[in-house]
């Protein structure tokens, strides 16, 4: 008889700081896929879910998936949307437990629900309620999870991305699928032990193209090759998420007998992470450094990209800050793009209008004028209407389908400014080119993302630089008011030690 694997993926990074919950509106307006559909939609693109099959197909599995859920980061999740998005998998597990041999879910693994701060850890907590102690859960991770020990004590295997902007995603779905097949045929027993290191993320926050954490993940992999060694993740955490447990940790899943190599290991790869604690490779500029360079920039190799590194939506920042635009709009940089403005209220004041028209409203700054600026009242017209949807054609989005909600590309002085309905950060250049916004006619092109907008906008640009708008994901970390965080932690205690093993 095969094996009989159950499979699901519910993902979503939290923002403790942000105002509000992210509902269960908010993971149907993204993705809220269930079984055949989720498969049908993720099953052959760059997806755990495609990992997960790809394993299953070469072992010969019998497959239950239960649901693909995502939303884009934001608030901490309502009870209401855990409790229903957990219950299908929950169910699932106890309507199958008869037969299933094993588990295997995509989650995050920053996710903070709003009753309590382990999302991942409550939901294996309840599934191990449901299947026992002993049945092997394998579960894939983002690169900035938050790995508590709750997790690692419910989960055997535990698998994260190794690239960041994200691009492998299928690769770690196999990954850890082929960890649990192993594990059901009696080859190996794994499991994971964790080391937290006391900052609030890696200097770099896991970028993969600085060459010092780079190495990191290329140690990783080689440490990989060792018998008994299974996995090797780092996670850079997530600042933007104050809990007791926050913070970069080296997981390493092992199997039986070789937990001292394992624990050499992730000392190691810990302690390094701790050494270059100062070295950031980013150089953050102001709006108005940010709007000059802007306005005397030659695009004879492509436009400069400026990253709205604060206002970056995937990190659950508002995608409303207006004090880049506002300076843009003050030097007279043109012509250019700005990509998105999270404003439902103004998309749909814009979408009352035609194309052509000019329109006087206020657009942006709506959610906390205090990170990144006030509305702006601005008058312009009216390039584009469209229902926001979009297909990507880049290394992360390619071939995925999503949507924006009611969006418009709004024109003043000569700056396309694109307003969408749902947040969203960018990762694609469908994401503008399906508006009628074409990079390579532009002299800038703000994107608000940190870092993952590199994979498709850094092949297209003639330069890029990073600007600090001081919105809700600053890289001023001292400017959120932290509670829960175990102290000290760096670099919010400059005094914080690394903790001998």
């Amino acid at each position: 008889m095969p094996f009989h694997v159950l499979t699901g993926a519910f993902v979503h990074e939290s923002n403790t700081f942000k105002k509000g919950e992210t509902t269960l509106r908010d993971f149907q307006e993204d993705v809220l896929d269930l079984g055949q559909a989720a498969i049908d939609r993720f099953g052959d693109v760059n997806d755990e879910l495609a990992g997960f099959l790809d394993a299953g197909r070469a072992a010969g599995w019998k497959v239950t998936h239960t649901v693909s859920a995502h939303a884009t980061p934001g608030a901490v999740v309502s009870r209401e949307a855990f409790d229903h998005i957990a219950g299908i998998i929950c169910d699932a597990a106890a309507e199958h437990r008869g037969t299933l041999d094993g588990i295997l879910l995509s989650l995050h693994g920053s996710m903070v629900p709003s009753f309590c701060e382990d999302g991942e850890g409550e939901l294996m907590r309840r599934l191990r309620a449901i299947v026992g102690p002993d049945m092997p859960i394998a579960i894939t991770l983002d690169l900035h999870a938050m790995v508590t020990p709750a997790m690692v004590e419910q989960a055997q295997i535990l698998v994260s991305y190794k690239t960041y902007p994200h691009i492998d995603m299928r690769e770690i779905g196999r990954q850890a699928g082929e960890i649990l097949d192993a594990t059901l045929r009696g080859a190996v027993l794994p499991r994971t032990l964790r080391v937290h290191i006391p900052m609030l993320d890696e200097a770099n926050a896991g970028r993969t193209d600085v060459p010092e954490t780079a190495a990191l993940y290329a140690d990783a992999r080689r440490f990989e090759a060792e018998p008994g060694i299974l996995a090797v993740s780092i996670n850079a955490g997530f600042s933007e998420a104050d809990i007791t447990d926050m913070g970069p940790t080296v997981l390493v899943t092992h199997d039986k007998g070789h937990e001292s190599r394992a624990t050499e290991i992730a000392n190691v790869l810990a302690r390094r992470i701790w050494d270059g604690r100062g070295k950031v490779a980013n150089t953050f500029l102001t709006p108005d450094q940010a709007a000059t360079e802007a306005r005397d920039f030659n695009p004879t190799t492509g436009p400069l990209v400026i990253a709205d590194y604060a206002d970056n939506p995937g990190a659950g920042a508002y995608g409303d800050a207006t004090a880049l635009l506002a300076a843009l709009l003050k030097a007279g940089a043109a012509p250019g793009a700005f990509a998105p403005m999270i404003d439902a209220e103004a998309a749909a004041i814009l979408h009352r209008h035609k194309v052509g028209d000019t329109v006087t409203l206020d657009i942006g700054g709506k959610n906390d004028p205090s990170f990144g600026g006030g509305s702006l009242r601005l008058t312009g017209q009216v390039m584009h209407l469209s229902n926001g949807t979009y297909t990507g054609d880049g290394p992360i989005l390619g071939g995925i389908t999503h949507s924006f909600g009611p969006t418009a590309v709004f024109r003043v002085q000569s700056i396309d400014i694109l307003v969408v309905t749902l947040p969203g950060q960018m990762l694609d250049l469908q994401q503008v080119r399906t508006f009628g916004i074409e990079p390579s006619g532009l002299r800038f092109l703000v994107v608000k993302s940190m870092q993952h907008f590199r994979a498709a906008y850094e092949p297209v640009a003639g330069r890029v630089i990073v600007c600090d708008t001081g919105a809700l994901a600053t890289p001023q970390a001292h400017l959120r008011p932290y509670t829960r965080v175990i102290r000290p932690v760096w670099p919010l205690d400059p005094d914080a030690s690394f903790p001998q093993p």
